[in-house]
């Protein structure tokens, strides 16, 4: 075993850690808010990506369990989770799906004091790729030194995928080229050859694969990554002490919802709508796994993990973002 192929392990193995004290629960089925009853605000504005991350969102839009807890939701459309942050912030948004990275870095660098409602997506191999057109010259992670890869904003979980599985290869990230771009413009990108390389997810992995027969260069989401946390909810400190019942009900809603996902028929029957992705592709579609809660010592892997790859200077604890029900 290569001697960065063993560092990469090790970082990833601390990331994965789980440990009974670094576990916060935050299903939200503990409120003594009854469900339905006494919320501040009956519209939520949320901050949303059409990706399958956000699945158990339309879930429980369909079968009415924000209605049930006397809520509605707005969805807003973001390019990714560090464009909902500014959102939060002046107030455009009260919720925001985004990406553990990008929520870390806001809270390290003191841009914003933000709240972690709950989680939303772990990573699983063959959801997380770089990908390259038919015929590139690109093959392998080594291949990427001096390339432009395209990641749906900077400074975010996918951009630190690509870093910790390039870095895994013997490949300095900081020889990649990353250059921001919504996730919708990468597969004309590729095509057009605008970019070498994109670090696509579902479901424009499938989609890439069926209509343009992308392959794979790297899949950041193997062996100890495979359950890295990618992605959650949050919203304002601000917002949170103000509308404590209103976020407990979009919570409960939430966490039920998430765990529907588990189901993979419950995903499918919703992506063929806001992702507009047909019956055939949906069977297709790699998925990660949907948790009913946020592991605090997961996250404080992930802070790890980004002081490993140059991605956080400061510090940052999770457990101190957690908005307990």
């Amino acid at each position: 075993m290569t001697r960065p192929r063993r560092a990469f392990i090790g970082v990833i193995a601390a990331a994965l850690v789980t440990t009974v004290s670094g576990c916060g629960l935050l299903s939200g089925e503990d409120s003594s808010t009854p469900a339905g009853t006494g919320v501040e605000k009956a519209k939520i504005r949320l901050g949303i990506i059409p990706i399958v991350d956000v699945a158990p969102v339309h879930i429980a839009i369909q079968k009415g369990y924000f209605r049930d807890e006397g809520v509605e939701v707005e969805l807003k459309a973001i390019q990714g989770g560090a464009a909902g942050i500014p959102g939060l912030v002046n107030g455009e948004l009260d919720v925001t799906f985004g990406n553990w990275v990008s929520f870390l870095a806001a809270q390290a660098k003191g841009a914003t004091d933000l709240k972690l409602v709950a989680d939303g997506y772990r990573g699983k191999p063959e959801m997380f790729l770089v990908m390259a057109m038919p015929g590139s010259p690109i093959k392998t992670a080594q291949d990427l030194v001096g390339k432009k890869v395209a990641v749906n904003t900077r400074g975010n979980v996918a951009e630190l995928a690509v870093r910790a599985a390039v870095k895994a290869k013997g490949v300095d990230a900081n020889t990649v080229q990353f250059t921001e771009m919504a996730f919708p413009d990468m597969q004309p990108a590729l095509q057009r050859n605008d970019i070498d390389a994109a670090l696509l997810v579902e479901p424009f992995i499938t989609r890439a694969q069926q209509q343009i027969n992308a392959f794979t260069v790297v899949d950041t989401m193997t062996g100890d990554a495979s359950e890295l946390p990618i992605g959650g909810y949050a919203t304002s400190a601000k917002f949170a002490a103000g509308n404590p019942k209103t976020i407990d009900a979009f919570r409960r809603a939430l966490v039920k919802a998430q765990r529907d996902a588990g189901e993979r028929r419950e995903v499918e029957s919703v992506v063929t709508g806001y992702a507009k992705v047909d019956a055939a592709a949906a069977s297709m579609l790699h998925l990660g796994s949907y948790p009913s809660s946020i592991d605090v010592g997961r996250l404080k892997g992930v802070v790890s993990l980004m002081k490993a790859n140059g991605m956080l200077t400061g510090d940052v604890d999770p457990a101190t973002m957690l908005l307990a029900p």
